[in-house]
């Protein structure tokens, strides 16, 4: 059982590292709708890799930047309300990544573990592009945080500054497309965006600074992965909807706290 568990945690504990800091600046920027967007893109990916006989990987990856650099440009000039474009991108995405691979009768999928994910299917063999990821994503993250941070919260008073905005915004996207285009094994297309969104949501009313919460969401993503596979494997439940529930928990907790500390 050991055998399977660690390979699972471990792979788990990259991801819920990856998506920490990049769910942050999208709580700042009010973009949590980006995160669905990005999920859904990688189920069209997956459909359009078998559709064209191309690695399911690289078809992921493909979509997601696509969308993420699409997105970058679109945000500003158009004049639908961002958290309305968004919604209608997701809802699109994931028709469109359905209707794909429905045009691939013969092919082996398995419907549910792209929508849900599937960690406990990682092997040893699936860490090493994950933990590639994770170095790539959290070291430029931290190279630039700084700059991430104050044009997340104020652009207009960053690009006075001096800082690059827009450069800092595409990139931000990119980095969020290739962490969901890696997550997706582990959360499913529909699960990534709370791997995203709920732990630093849990951790705010205890963070006093952006970089203590962003440390605080990766313990509470760590926290959420383990105690969601201890509640699988415990009452045989299904992996990824446990996570989900554990960070959900987290999020409770978090928001009791403070409470009580005031009493």
């Amino acid at each position: 059982m050991w055998e399977i568990l660690w390979p699972a945690w471990a792979g788990g504990v990259l991801a819920a590292l990856m998506a920490a800091p990049l769910g942050c600046l999208l709580v700042w920027r009010r973009l949590a709708f980006f995160g669905d967007s990005l999920a859904h893109a990688t189920l069209l990916g997956a459909g359009l890799s078998l559709l064209f006989h191309i690695p399911v990987w690289g078809g992921i990856l493909g979509v997601c930047l696509l969308l993420a650099l699409l997105l970058a440009g679109l945000l500003d000039r158009s004049r639908l309300p961002s958290d309305a474009l968004l919604s209608l991108l997701s809802a699109t995405l994931l028709s469109a990544g359905l209707i794909a691979i429905r045009f691939n009768p013969g092919a082996p999928v398995d419907l549910q573990a792209w929508l849900f994910g599937d960690l406990l299917a990682l092997t040893p063999s699936d860490l090493p592009l994950l933990a590639g990821g994770a170095v790539v994503i959290l070291g430029t993250v931290f190279a630039l945080w700084r700059p991430l941070v104050l044009s997340t919260l104020d652009e207009r008073l960053a690009a006075v500054e001096g800082v690059p905005v827009l450069r800092l915004r595409v990139l931000l996207l990119l980095l969020l497309a290739l962490a969901v285009s890696l997550a997706m094994k582990v959360a499913g297309s529909l699960l990534i965006t709370a791997l995203l969104v709920i732990p630093p949501l849990a951790v705010r009313p205890l963070a006093r600074q952006p970089t203590a919460m962003a440390l605080l969401a990766a313990l509470a993503g760590v926290a959420a992965v383990s105690g969601g596979l201890a509640a699988s494997f415990k009452w045989d439940t299904p992996v990824g909807p446990s996570i989900v529930l554990s960070a959900t928990l987290l999020f409770l907790a978090g928001r009791l706290l403070p409470m009580k500390t005031n009493h």
